[in-house]
């Protein structure tokens, strides 16, 4: 018997064969079946250049902008699961409330996808000093830390505010708050994935990406965040 960390209902796992016979290999799930359904992965019709779930394979209307703001540079990104009501729920807990268990959930719902990642450094998007300090923990970087070796190359200006407090315009006209750390030595050169919860317009994103490109130029830099 398990218990769900979503719904915290208790819950019976299906039996596999592997578990069966491998009880030490297979983790149990954080998630029971009907909670675990709620979460809606993105596909098949999503944008090429952000991961957005739509009715086609077009480039979606922010990144036509993001094009024309970066002349075509753009930032592929790939996301895995929708940001439904089920996505922000979670979201809400685990940032906002400071339910940091919530953030094995985040771990099950990303690893699939993580593993299949290829890159020379997988850089987590940080978060400001007055979050963490208020939280006791970085959230996208407790979330990857177990599943890639993280590089911790960026860092947040302090007062910068949290995206999601801020309505569209507004997070599309912020600006750059994102630093090489300083306790960082060395150069980069190779492919960088940088690794975010959320994808919303990919204001926060592309920040990171022009901090790293402006240190190191000739990397090629990713992204990967969890929901779109």
């Amino acid at each position: 018997m398990s218990l769900c960390l979503f719904c915290d209902q208790p819950f019976t796992g299906d039996l596999d064969m592997r578990r069966l016979l491998l009880p030490g290999k297979s983790k149990t799930s954080c998630l029971c079946p009907s909670c675990r359904q709620q979460f809606a992965q993105i596909g098949p019709a999503f944008c090429p250049q952000c991961g957005r779930q739509q009715d086609s394979g077009e480039i979606c209307q922010d990144c036509q902008k993001w094009r024309r703001i970066y002349q075509g540079n753009f930032l592929h990104n790939q996301a895995v699961y929708c940001y439904n009501q089920a996505f922000h729920d979670l979201m809400v807990r685990y940032k906002r409330y400071g339910d940091y268990l919530l953030c094995q959930v985040l771990q099950e719902l990303a690893a699939p996808a993580v593993q299949k990642l290829a890159a020379d450094y997988y850089v987590p998007v940080p978060t400001s000093p007055e979050h963490r300090k208020k939280r006791g923990y970085d959230t996208v970087w407790e979330i990857f830390t177990s599943l890639l070796p993280l590089t911790p190359l960026l860092a947040k200006k302090a007062g910068a505010g949290a995206q999601g407090e801020k309505g569209k315009k507004a997070r599309m006209q912020a600006k750059q708050n994102f630093f090489l750390n300083p306790e960082f030595r060395g150069t980069i050169t190779g492919k960088i994935i940088l690794l975010d919860d959320i994808y919303t317009t990919g204001r926060t994103l592309y920040h990171a990406r022009d901090a790293i490109e402006t240190a190191f130029p000739k990397c090629q830099v990713e992204s990967f965040s969890i929901s779109r």
